[in-house]
């Protein structure tokens, strides 16, 4: 048999997954912490490792590339790449790709189940029931609940999760309003130029974009108190996508009514700020976190790496190095 690419991954990967990369690659050691840097690298295969397959959000910097002289791919599983160094990628010719559209199906499901519980306050009333607390029926013990059906539903970023939202809402016959990079033609949605007139405008606002360091915190104090007293805002992009301490501050100051995040700016969630907030519905990054979903992101990185150790173009190639696809070259 010959040799198989050497890889390394970065990541907490079912035992399925690994045992798809498994037969195709030898898998030659594990990165453990969130953020690895070359120190991480296990003894003995820095001068081996050809591909990496870890998360954008662990993602890989200019100091580890240059640690591993033969590295010519670095495949992420999902969708993110906030945390890949694509200028010191493209800068020693590494091909860089991510699960593009393979779980927005799910992710949105997740965000629409969120939207839910954090606006008919079902995490709420569950530990209510648990802690005995349901002794007599008592009308809007939550403060009024206006429900979903006819609200005023804003998605910022119209990309495949986005477009999965919409279905969804328009089954709750929501008004649809959207703030994109650029206002697509193959929608009637209403677009809004900028974050601060979508929030204006809309009730319960979706985070959808893709995350990088060119809209980190757009989701700031001034786009909270725009939304105002009765908005919510569900966040399943990336974490550093929203400013914490003012959504802390906004749902504990009634600036905005309730929020729901799937994801932080450091993950796992070790802070404080937020766990006593009960008006704010927590999941662990867990969008992407079906059965189906995982075939399909374990599938297009088993693609990626087959084509690229094949001499063929990756399918999945980052946006920003879509130029680069066949041009990176195996070491």
């Amino acid at each position: 048999m010959p040799d198989r690419p050497a890889i390394l991954t970065g990541f907490h990967f079912t035992k399925t997954t690994l045992a798809a990369i498994g037969e195709r690659c030898e898998i030659v050691g594990r990165m453990e912490t969130p953020t690895p840097t070359e120190k991480d690298i296990p003894p003995g295969v820095a001068d081996k490792v050809q591909a990496i397959v870890s998360t954008g959000s662990v993602g890989i910097s200019d100091a580890m590339m240059a640690a591993l002289p033969r590295l010519s791919l670095f495949c992420c599983y999902g969708t993110g790449y906030e945390r890949v160094d694509l200028q010191a990628a493209r800068k020693r010719n590494i091909m860089v790709t991510h699960g593009a559209d393979a779980n927005a199906p799910d992710v949105a499901e997740l965000a629409f189940g969120i939207l839910l519980a954090s606006t008919r306050r079902i995490v709420r009333a569950d530990k209510m029931i648990r802690r005995g607390e349901w002794t007599k029926r008592i009308p809007n013990r939550f403060g009024a609940i206006a429900g979903l059906t006819g609200g005023k539903l804003g998605i910022l970023g119209l990309g495949a999760i986005g477009m999965e939202f919409a279905k969804r809402a328009k089954g709750f016959d929501m008004e649809i309003g959207y703030c994109n990079r650029n206002r697509r033609s193959d929608v009637d949605f209403q677009y809004f130029p900028n974050v601060m007139a979508l929030a204006t405008w809309c009730d319960y606002l979706i985070v959808a974009l893709r995350s990088d360091a060119s809209n980190r915190h757009i989701i700031n104090a001034g786009v909270l108190k725009a939304l105002g007293p009765r908005g919510h805002v569900v966040n399943i992009s990336r974490g550093w996508a929203v400013d914490e301490a003012a959504i802390a501050h906004a749902l504990r100051n009634n600036i905005i009514e309730g929020a729901a995040l799937d994801v932080y700016d450091e993950e796992p969630y070790t802070g404080t700020e937020l766990l006593g907030l009960d008006n704010l519905v927590m999941t662990p990054h867990f969008g992407g976190g079906t059965e189906h979903a995982q075939r399909r992101m374990t599938a297009m990185v088993c693609r990626n790496l087959d084509n690229h150790f094949a001499g063929k173009p990756v399918i999945s190639p980052v946006p920003e190095l879509r130029d680069m696809v066949g041009l990176a070259r195996l070491r």
